[in-house]
């Protein structure tokens, strides 16, 4: 998890708009352990440590379904501390019968992909140590291999599943763009993130420090696409946590050099990718 704190540019938090509260509380609280910290009539803020929020989940009140062909979340990936962690979500997630979506190992981690109940993708995923990764000019090695399941599930020692483990982290969080010569600019040159890997002509993945990804990126489904409705299921808003005000300051002046959208409000700095996903920018 040592790309996940300071100094390094991660993100913090993942605000995603929903159909029905209710419905989405029993889903992240039962069926992906989840701890509710704040509760309100259209909000839920949850955690996983009982005081760090990771995850906001919020039902406007003219909410509309996810729509094909735009712009917006992918997947929101949780990274948790250790192979056997994975192995006992999988083991209750096969024992409770909840659909999987894929299973996959990427060299450099393996994870599980599901759907929360409006369709917003989740990745869960542990990490190959990071000395076993490879690199080539700059490029980390990554691939999308079947996951040896039963292999991971024996790690998992029979022990029974207890919810989220409490250091569990955003991983990362991958958006589907427009276009990807506009978000490498963006994520590049404004945010100031690294290429890591250039995955064909329609997906990037940038990160900082040297991790595999704090942020994925492809046109698979979007090219040329809009951005979804104001009351759309999806992404609302993630948080980068940037290692100091000075590291900020610099983003900012960055962002403003490329002719990016950035403002302040009540006192957070905003800004939004080319794709109108939009981002905090937090120390």
């Amino acid at each position: 998890m040592k790309f996940h704190h300071h100094p390094y540019t991660f993100v913090g938090q993942v605000h995603l708009l929903v159909g029905n509260l209710d419905r989405s509380l029993a889903f992240y609280q039962n069926v992906l352990g989840f701890r509710l910290l704040e509760h309100s009539e259209r909000k839920a803020v949850l955690t996983t440590d009982g005081k760090t929020p990771l995850l906001t989940i919020e039902q406007p009140e003219d909410a509309v379904p996810k729509q094909p062909r735009t712009t917006g979340l992918y997947h929101v990936a949780l990274l948790l501390p250790n192979r056997s962690d994975l192995a006992k979500i999988l083991l209750h997630l096969l024992q409770t019968k909840y659909p999987l979506q894929g299973a996959s190992d990427h060299l450099v981690s393996e994870a599980i992909y599901l759907g929360d109940p409006d369709g917003n993708g989740i990745e869960i995923y542990t990490d190959r140590p990071s000395e076993t990764w490879t690199w080539k000019s700059g490029q980390v090695n990554m691939a999308t291999e079947p996951l040896n399941a039963e292999d991971l599930l024996e790690e998992a020692e029979g022990k029974e599943w207890e919810g989220l483990p409490n250091d569990t982290v955003i991983g990362h969080i991958h958006l589907q763009v427009s276009d990807i010569q506009k978000t490498e600019e963006f994520y590049c040159k404004g945010l100031g993130f690294d290429l890591v890997n250039r995955y064909g002509r329609q997906a990037l993945f940038v990160s900082s420090g040297g991790y595999h990804h704090h942020i994925g990126l492809n046109t698979w489904n979007s090219a040329g696409a809009p951005a979804p409705a104001r009351n759309s299921v999806g992404l609302k808003w993630f948080s980068l946590v940037l290692p100091d005000e000075e590291a900020r300051q610099k983003v900012v002046k960055q962002l403003q050099q490329i002719d990016a959208f950035i403002a302040e409000e009540n006192g957070v700095i905003l800004t939004k990718d080319p794709s109108g996903n939009h981002i905090q920018l937090w120390i």
